[in-house]
């Protein structure tokens, strides 16, 4: 009898799991940056201004998206754009959250966020992070390629805010 009970709850437990959906990919990068946060901040919050600091993008255009939502098309160096929609702006928090629209990377359900927070009057921490699927690639490959837009994205911000 136990036994029978035991291999039930083997099957029901593997159902279980089968029914799940898989858990989203996660990727974190941050930097120290030698700048006031309020010079970060405004590198943050044009939404367009990214094309300024990350080595990856040639230029960027906005235009309005759906719910009047604001959006970004981002032409990359050696070809190919990524679409991206604004999907909030918390000044309180200094937190930017956007979505990922279209483009080359091998992900699916991608949503990003910047938050910053001061170090001293001097540095701020920028954190870039995300939540997606994997798209046409392993969950390593997928994690790889977001971990180096984002720490090739905060070297350029970091290369940018402390030019003297």
């Amino acid at each position: 009898m136990k036994t029978g009970l035991m291999a039930m709850m083997g099957t029901l437990a593997a159902a279980t799991l089968a029914a799940s959906p898989a858990l989203a990919l996660e990727v974190k990068e941050e930097v120290v940056i030698d700048a006031p946060i309020q010079k970060v901040w405004q590198q943050i919050t044009e939404f367009c201004a990214v094309a300024n600091w990350h080595p990856a993008v040639e230029k960027c255009e906005l235009r309005d998206g759906a719910g009047k939502k604001q959006e970004r098309v981002l032409t990359l160096k050696g070809g190919g754009t990524i679409e991206e929609q604004l999907q909030s702006v918390t000044a309180s928090r200094r937190t930017v959250r956007y979505t990922l629209l279209s483009g080359p990377l091998p992900v699916a359900n991608y949503s990003a966020s910047i938050a910053l927070t001061a170090g001293t009057k001097t540095s701020t921490t920028v954190i870039w992070s995300s939540h997606f699927d994997a798209k046409g690639a392993s969950n390593d490959e997928a994690r790889k390629a977001i971990s180096g837009v984002y720490t090739s994205g905060l070297q350029g911000l970091k290369a940018k805010l402390e030019q003297r």
